[in-house]
């Protein structure tokens, strides 16, 4: 089986529907041949019954009577004859004057054909409407046209409908009409094809560049980009490939970059256990309880960045368990506040708490939302210099919940705010692992706020340092 590229079925296709629309045309056009040159034919016909009235009538009022028709079959003929020359004397030779000689070779007209010559279709009556000359069935014709004799009828003349060309002259000028309609519709299909080929790779064009980008682009090369050339559907195309590619490329940034944090962070925890293990083994220091707490606290880093990475995983995968029901989120939050309360006065800060009178329903996980308040507050007490205040609101509105966790100095950036959510990004000031965790804390409250359709984002406190602000869906769209 022949398999053609997109560019021989673009061509193909235009080219068939091209062929379709000449093929009708051609076909239309041999049909008003056909019937138009055959009206013309019964017009001229009808035209030559008036001349053919008017010249038996003369001969009636020669002879008195028709008995002339009887004594002398043959000069209706010579009549007949007479009003074709009359018709046409410049042309004999004209499709439309084909029997003004009677030399028309009859073996060139089809036997079938010639009971519709002329003179075959001719049927005179006299007066009486009694048959005189011509075909024995007159009743098939509808209309006859009176011949007059010093203004009196004395007869009636028709003439039976001419339904096909029975003239060799009438049937070769409509053949070689037929013919150059034939040479006609060849041409245009010459034309088309000549046309269709480029047009069809004019328009496989963009779909080819798109196709040699998206290989490079499955081979790892996600620098590459398509130039957007039109505003069409090509170019929504290219543009979407454009955003796909660069997505890609700041995805496998991310994931190197993620690698190298994450060897980084565990390189140095495993570094401090080793030398201190070593350093035993060796006999350079003794194994006391001081020693094995520097090692635990080692554990207890490696050990808390690995949950870190398998909550952030179960996260990615939406494996993360969720067990949600209408919950006071007002309760939530207090809850975490007063397990946070100890550590945040202990470092000098100050906390302010702003809640509503009335309970704030959601739906949501309640465990996962003391995690997403426990990581704020935490990140909130870390971070902020001693002697700051932490401020820590709920309001409701507009069918939403809105808590507010700001606190002051140290700032953050415009920069560096939009990047906190990202993993394992600490602003440098904070690159501090007896303070700062592996960076990871705020990815996770990212995923958890989003897993409740709701949005968090960083801004700038009034308080001098960064104001987190958590919006979630109401319960039901109330606040009561």
């Amino acid at each position: 089986m022949i398999k053609l590229n997109v560019t021989h079925r673009v061509f193909l296709a235009i080219l068939a529907a091209n062929a379709i629309i000449v093929l009708c045309m051609f076909l239309i056009m041999q049909w008003s041949m056909d019937r138009g040159f055959l009206k013309y034919v019964n017009q001229l016909e009808q035209n030559r019954m008036e001349r053919l009235a008017a010249k038996l009538g003369k001969a009636y009022g020669v002879s008195g009577s028709w008995e002339f028709v009887n004594k002398s079959p043959d000069s209706i003929s010579r009549i007949i004859a007479d009003t074709v020359t009359e018709l046409s004397p410049q042309s004999p030779s004209s499709p439309v004057a084909t029997e003004s000689r009677e030399h028309v070779n009859q073996q060139d007209v089809n036997p079938n054909r010639r009971s519709y010559r002329f003179e075959r279709r001719i049927v005179v009556l006299n007066a009486k409407r009694s048959p005189v000359f011509g075909i024995s069935n007159p009743e098939d014709i509808q209309l006859f046209k009176p011949i007059f004799d010093r203004g009196k009828v004395v007869g009636f003349l028709g003439l039976l409908p001419n339904k096909f060309l029975s003239d060799s002259h009438q049937l070769k000028f409509v053949k070689d009409q037929k013919y150059l309609f034939a040479l006609i519709t060849l041409l245009m299909l010459l034309v088309a094809a000549a046309i269709s080929l480029p047009l069809a790779r004019l328009l496989v064009r963009p779909l080819k560049k798109l196709a040699a980008a998206t290989s490079h682009l499955s081979s790892g090369r996600y620098d590459i980009r398509v130039p957007v050339d039109s505003d069409d559907e090509f170019g929504h195309l290219s543009r979407d490939f454009n955003a796909l590619a660069l997505s890609l490329d700041k995805n496998e940034h991310a994931r190197r970059q993620f690698v190298a944090d994450i060897s980084h962070e565990l390189r140095t925890p495993l570094a401090i256990l080793k030398g201190e293990i070593e350093a035993i083994q060796d006999g350079l220091q003794d194994l006391s309880l001081e020693s094995i707490s520097s090692l635990q606290v080692e554990v207890f880093r490696i050990n808390r960045l690995v949950d870190d990475l398998y909550q952030l995983a179960l996260s990615d995968v939406g494996a993360l368990a969720y067990r949600k029901s209408v919950v006071n989120l007002v309760n939530i939050l207090e809850d975490a506040v007063n397990r946070a309360r100890l550590e945040l006065t202990g470092s000098a800060l100050t906390l302010n708490i702003l809640m509503p009178n009335h309970p704030v329903l959601v739906f949501a996980d309640p465990e996962r939302l003391a995690q997403l308040f426990d990581n704020l507050l935490n990140n909130s007490r870390k971070y902020t210099d001693a002697g700051g205040t932490i401020v820590i609101a709920l309001d409701s509105a507009a069918g939403c919940a809105t808590i507010h966790i700001k606190d002051s100095q140290p700032g953050v950036s415009e920069d560096e705010r939009t990047k906190l959510f990202d993993r394992l990004y600490r602003v440098e000031g904070s690159r501090n692992r007896a303070s700062g965790g592996a960076g990871l804390g705020l990815a996770i409250c990212r995923n958890i706020v989003e897993a409740h359709e709701g949005a968090i984002e960083a801004l700038h406190s009034p308080l001098g340092g960064i104001w987190m602000r958590i919006t979630l869906p109401l319960s039901g769209g109330d606040n009561v």
